[in-house]
């Protein structure tokens, strides 16, 4: 497949984006899950955390041993593959129907692609987060993620895995709506063409996962401070509650704990998502283009200038007449 048939990928091919989305997803969360470890226990706002990066993990790994920061891995990879095929899939799938069929903007395109497959993704990885960040908090009581699903269930019951989903898409609307748009404007700066290009996805990717990170991280401290509430505790009930209790307890500077790990975080997690999803895009692609055998075609030989009889039949003669014809 030539270079510049790579953004020309058909998509109606929901099994290249989903399956790209997939391995996507799957190598982000589990390459910066220990930053990700890191960054839920500086949030906290029941636990004295320093707010060194080094300091956190330094204390993760002397303190609860080598293999801490990586515990509940499991539940991402079990999560994320399918939340992010679906996530890739339709984003895909409604920015060409926006931009071609209803004839929206770029941006606008863009964002409102970004909306819905943020709102399919979230229905996935909501419960997941509530998992993953049960496990990685301190003194955690949860001996699996198996543990931990079975003893919130009994407990919380299932509400317990979807009680930050609204504050999650309050948060990741607007964060991916930022992330798309700034990825999709930085491609079009220094990727015009459209072409596979790694180094333009790592770029475009670390930038618009910064910036939409940044602006997003009070929405982060509420959904975790909503995650990871003791069971039996449930002082917090919802997004405005969150923000009380946040304000409360940390002040206005309580809304931006643990920015540096996030921002740290979402730079390399996004350049990494981004990078494998083109490359996996334009790989199976690749292979799709590959299956189709070439139609070899050759030249007819020159023929030299010549008169032709080639017989024509007229409607209104009754025998055929020739007509002269020149061949050059």
């Amino acid at each position: 497949m030539n270079f510049e048939d790579y953004e020309t990928l058909p998509t109606t091919n929901v099994v290249s984006h989903m399956t790209a989305g997939a391995m996507a997803g799957i190598l982000e969360h589990c390459v910066m899950y220990p930053l990700d470890s890191v960054k839920t226990r500086m949030q906290s706002l029941t636990t004295a955390t320093p707010y060194s990066i080094r300091q956190v993990m330094s204390r993760m790994v002397t303190q609860e041993g080598l293999l801490r920061p990586v515990r509940g891995m499991q539940i991402v990879v079990m999560g994320a593959g399918p939340a992010h095929a679906m996530y890739f899939s339709s984003y895909e799938y409604l920015k060409e129907l926006y931009t071609t069929r209803f004839n929206f903007n770029n941006t606008l395109a863009y964002g409102t692609a970004g909306i819905i497959a943020t709102v399919l993704h979230d229905g996935i990885m909501t419960p997941t987060d509530v998992v993953k960040q049960r496990m990685q908090m301190h003194n955690s009581p949860y001996k699996s993620i198996f543990d931990c699903i079975r003893k919130v269930y009994k407990a919380e019951g299932l509400i317990a895995f979807y009680r930050s989903y609204t504050t999650q898409l309050t948060m990741n609307i607007p964060f991916q709506s930022i992330h798309f748009v700034v990825y999709e404007t930085a491609q079009n700066l220094s990727n015009p063409k459209r072409e596979y290009n790694p180094k333009a996805h790592v770029v475009s990717g670390a930038m618009a996962g910064g910036i939409a990170a940044a602006v997003t991280t009070p929405l982060d401290v509420c959904k975790t401070l909503l995650n990871t509430q003791s069971e039996g505790k449930l002082y917090v009930h919802g997004l405005v509650n969150a923000v009380r209790m946040v304000y409360k307890m940390g002040g206005p500077l309580g809304f931006f704990k643990g920015l540096s790990a996030r921002v740290l975080y979402q730079m390399p997690s996004t350049a990494i998502c981004w990078s494998t999803y083109e490359f996996f895009k334009y790989f199976l692609g690749h292979r799709r283009d590959d299956s189709v055998p070439d139609i070899k075609t050759r030249d007819l030989p020159a023929l030299p200038q010549a008169r032709y009889g080639v017989p024509v039949v007229a409607f209104t003669a009754s025998e055929p007449s020739l007509l002269e014809v020149t061949r050059s």
